[in-house]
């Protein structure tokens, strides 16, 4: 038998008025990258998900591609009922069995909550995730009153899992000037149970600006320090420019390489590279590939970089040692530590940059080539 087919709706048509930022929340940066990115990148590694699609307010289509790029998405109504059946409209042509709804401001989507949910739905037509309430509950109207009964009292979260033609229905069937928070209450005033899943904390719903610092410090939590080296070595030949830690240097001899032969900013890519576990420079930027030639090996250390984001990964630190006769690297220090750091956009002091020598022993000692070794730390989900 084949699985069923599963599709997934990000509803992101907010303006996120509460949020304290200048952007729509779903757009504002959250631990590395746009809030929106990280629920879609979820939904996206799901083996289980054949598709995305994201619901977003008019006019936000600019974010949405600076965002995610070109991914399929539709334009919202008025509400956030208005905005999923779109969703859903949009999705009938792809006719599938199953449909996962969530919210933006909800980023921390881990796959075991997706696991439960669609388990849940091969016995019943709705899941949501919701977490018990554990706090004390009183009635108050001006005065203390009475303790409420926790007992069956739950907060509900998304994403929300239904059978795709039964919450399709409820939408067109559920009456026009009535308003549901959320799709899982539509469902049972078409006659069908929603059953419970284990919920998460760490799919809190981001709101207020507090939320954004609360939720930076939940997903901090979650990181583990990985750290990575890269060693690069470059002939010293005449007639080249001399490119060394993203600034060219004054020498009478330059490094021969494929691209601009930055011994310094390669040894400092293999190591970012290392720590993520993706290869090395020549795997991303094979020197067999004519559109390398010459190329600044900025955009290598960048692309490092954005891969360890995309991933929801901090780089804490780089420690790079060049090792040289010539040119001095002093005079070149401070240059290169605000270059690095302008590049991966971390602060001057998160890089160190030292220099020594061989005592004229060696390749470099002879004034052959340079070598860099640098040493990465990361922190990044385990």
């Amino acid at each position: 038998m084949s699985s069923p087919k599963t599709y997934a709706i990000i509803v992101a048509a907010g303006q996120g008025l509460r949020s304290g930022s200048a952007l729509p929340k779903q757009f504002a940066p959250l631990a590395g990258k746009p809030l929106l990115a990280h629920s879609h990148a979820a939904f996206a590694a799901h083996p289980a998900i054949a598709g995305v699609l994201v619901v977003i307010g008019a006019g936000q289509e600019a974010l949405l591609a600076e965002t995610l790029g070109d991914v399929p998405f539709v334009i919202g109504g008025m509400t956030r009922r208005d905005s999923v059946c779109n969703g859903l409209q949009a999705l009938a042509a792809e006719a599938p069995d199953r449909v996962l709804i969530h919210d933006a401001a909800r980023p921390f989507l881990s796959a075991d909550v997706i696991d439960r949910l669609l388990a849940a739905l091969d016995s019943d037509v709705a899941a949501i995730p919701a977490l018990a309430v554990a706090d004390t509950l009183v009635r108050h109207d001006g005065t203390l009153g009475e303790t409420v009964s926790r007992d069956h009292l739950y907060r509900v979260q998304t994403p929300q899992a239904f059978r795709f033609a039964e919450v399709l229905a409820a939408h067109r069937d559920w009456p026009e000037h009535a308003e549901a928070t959320d799709d899982a209450q539509m469902v049972p005033r078409s006659g069908y149970n929603v059953s419970i899943v284990q919920g998460d904390p760490m799919l809190e719903k981001i709101t207020h600006p507090s939320d954004f610092a609360a939720a930076e410090a939940r997903h901090a939590a979650t990181l583990r320090v990985r750290t990575a080296t890269g060693y690069d070595v470059h002939r010293l030949v005449e007639g080249e420019e001399l490119w060394l830690g993203g600034l060219l240097i004054p020498h009478d001899k330059g490094l021969s390489g494929h691209s601009d032969a930055d011994v310094a900013l390669h040894a400092v890519t293999d190591a970012l590279l290392g720590t993520i576990a993706d290869g090395d420079i020549g795997m991303h930027f094979p020197p067999s590939d004519p559109q390398w030639r010459g190329a600044n090996s900025a955009q290598f250390l960048q692309h490092a970089a954005t891969l360890i984001a995309r991933r929801g990964g901090i780089i804490d630190f780089i420690d790079l040692t060049i090792i040289c006769e010539a040119p001095k690297i002093g005079p070149h220090r401070e240059g290169m530590r605000a270059r690095i750091a302008d590049l991966l956009q971390v602060a001057p002091g998160q890089i160190s940059v030292k220099a020594t020598t061989t005592e004229r022993l060696g390749f470099t000692g002879r004034g052959e080539g340079i070598a860099a070794q640098a040493v990465a730390t990361i922190r990044i989900a385990a």
